[in-house]
């Protein structure tokens, strides 16, 4: 890694996007969020826990998680088809198993907790953004949670690691090309879900995760402050 690549944006290989979080955005949920980084923004809505339906899908051990990632049609410049495809199921699976890991769902038998989150804009770490949506959105529900989840998309440019890629990054193809590799851990540093697309070497992998937790403990600190505004909101009415 070098100090001295330069990022089509001007940022440095260790620096975020321009973050704001917030919660308490739409109103008729149990709790919600908005997370936005730099274009991509996201919002989280939570619903329960609520008994199971149908009956024969309830575990009389623990509730359950279920996630619902969907990107809007009117997300990116070139419209998509609405709807569910293969990968909007995917990263709903990959949401639940990088948040299932901090719920205390043990106090909920028979019961489920739904997150559904909507890409209202798109710009590349749109799984990362509704992962940390889902995280303030489960908080401000009040659902137990052992720690906060934050997640972060390393990248590497030909051989140089950067975090919090944008499409035009997504898309480099010069050298060795582009990989890509989401990470979601907690604040305590347990890594609950990570993905590689591309090709990178042990070593560089290891610097990867070292990239993500210092991006990882930014970000748990923006949506800290997001929780502790809302308290603060609703404290001073």
């Amino acid at each position: 890694m070098t100090e001295k690549f330069k990022r089509g944006d001007g940022r440095a290989i260790d620096e975020l996007r321009q973050i704001e979080a917030k919660v308490g955005v739409v109103p008729n949920a149990d709790g919600s969020a908005m997370y936005r980084s730099g274009d991509t923004i996201a919002i989280a809505a939570v619903y329960g826990p609520k008994k199971m339906h149908p009956q024969h899908q309830q575990d009389p051990s623990r509730g359950q998680l279920r996630c619902d990632y969907n990107m809007l049609s009117f997300s990116v410049s070139e419209r998509i088809k609405p709807g569910k495809n293969r990968r909007a199921m995917e990263i709903s699976e990959i949401t639940k198993w990088a948040l299932e890991p901090v719920l205390i769902l043990d106090k909920y038998p028979n019961q489920v907790i739904d997150v559904f989150i909507d890409i209202i804009q798109a710009d590349a770490g749109t799984r990362c953004a509704g992962i940390n949506a889902a995280s303030l959105a489960l908080a401000h529900a009040g659902v137990p949670m052992k720690d906060m989840v934050s997640s972060i998309a390393v990248g590497k440019l030909d051989k140089t690691l950067v975090v919090d890629l944008t499409k035009e990054e997504e898309d480099f193809e010069e050298g060795e090309g582009p990989t890509d590799i989401p990470i979601s851990m907690t604040h305590s540093g347990k890594i609950t879900h990570m993905q590689l697309d591309g090709k990178i070497s042990a070593e560089q992998l290891k610097d990867a995760v070292d990239l993500a937790k210092g991006a990882c403990a930014k970000i748990y600190e923006i949506q800290k402050k997001a929780l502790k505004d809302a308290v603060d909101f609703e404290g001073g009415k």
